[in-house]
């Protein structure tokens, strides 16, 4: 079982549910479980979808893409949700390009401790959304500016704030129901 409520299968989806699914489609032609277990509600399904293509993989971004797969993944560690991890960590894998770096990134994040792969600009974002992440209540304002004093922009903090949001979110959405990568194709890069 994928989930552990329940997901409509293609052949019972009615013509309002086939709408979303079609909406929901990857680049490989799936629907990933992170949105199928949305088939009870095709509504927040399809404002899943939006929110999702809105914070990640845009054209308009200008945080780097390698560096926005690894704020989902520190996220995603963060929140213990294995089901953004296998995802994201994929797509930041891919997107390094380099083993050897991906490889210290990676054990960083799993660890907590990303200062043992990144700094400056990256560390400074990864202590944002880690703050974020964990103690959303105690943000202030010398968050955001720590952030600018490294270089960051305003509009890629904005970036960085609604990547976090959005895996907070995720992570819970997919924790909270039990739903597991079964029958999904691993990573946005993914070749079939």
């Amino acid at each position: 079982m994928a989930a552990w409520i329940e997901m409509i299968p293609d052949e019972k989806a009615d013509e309002r549910l086939r709408k979303s699914l079609k909406f929901a489609q990857t680049p490989h032609g799936t629907v990933d479980n992170v949105m199928r277990v949305h088939s009870l509600r095709p509504s927040t399904m399809d404002g899943h979808v939006v929110l999702y293509r809105a914070c990640l993989h845009n054209d308009s971004n200008t945080v780097p893409g390698w560096f926005q797969e690894v704020i989902a993944s520190y996220v995603s560690t963060l929140n213990r949700c294995a089901y953004s991890y296998a995802n994201h960590w994929a797509n930041a894998r891919h997107l390094i390009g380099d083993t050897d770096r991906a490889d210290a990134i990676e054990h960083a994040i799993q660890a907590r401790r990303p200062e043992d792969a990144l700094d400056g600009r990256e560390l400074a974002a990864l202590r944002y959304a880690e703050k974020l992440t964990l103690h959303p209540g105690d943000m202030i304002k010398a968050d955001v500016v720590a952030l600018s004093c490294v270089g960051w922009a305003d509009a890629e903090i904005l970036e960085i704030n609604q990547i976090t949001g959005y895996f907070c979110y995720a992570n819970r959405l997919l924790n909270g129901l039990g739903v597991k990568t079964d029958g999904d194709v691993v990573g946005y890069y993914a070749t079939n």
